[in-house]
């Protein structure tokens, strides 16, 4: 199996969107999403957790994780978001860079709004690679 990771700064936004998106929609089992973060929050934002609870997906028992370069070698594409720099570098894996907006403390409606450009950019991804 191979696993593509979706990377942020605080693992507790974003990332969380986009790895349960990608679990949601892949049409091939061989792969899966997972998220990390290069600077960890100890929580999901509540927002990202309420917005997500509307969709059907409850992230309420993730724990952001650390994105370490050990992490970044278990993967085979790194999709960041917004964590730049500070993300990794590994040989051989993919690096795909989607800028897009933080949801923490922004009101539900913009974070309605970020929730669904993610999904929307996830379908994309999973059509174009064959996920």
């Amino acid at each position: 199996m191979s696993d593509i990771m979706f990377a942020c700064v605080h693992n507790a936004g974003r990332s969380q969107m986009a790895a349960a998106f990608f679990n949601k929609h892949r049409t091939q089992d061989t792969v899966k999403g997972v998220s990390a973060g290069t600077n960890p929050a100890s929580k999901v934002h509540p927002v990202v957790r309420e917005i997500m609870l509307e969709v059907g997906i409850d992230l309420s028992s993730i724990t952001p994780i650390k994105l370490t370069p050990e992490l970044a070698k278990t993967v085979t594409t790194i999709v960041t978001m917004g964590c730049g720099e500070t993300c990794p570098y590994v040989p051989g894996v993919k690096i795909v860079d989607w800028s897009l907006t933080d949801p923490k403390n922004k009101p539900v409606d913009e974070a309605r709004v970020i929730r669904d450009e993610i999904e929307n950019r996830i379908k994309v991804f999973i059509a174009e690679n064959n996920y």
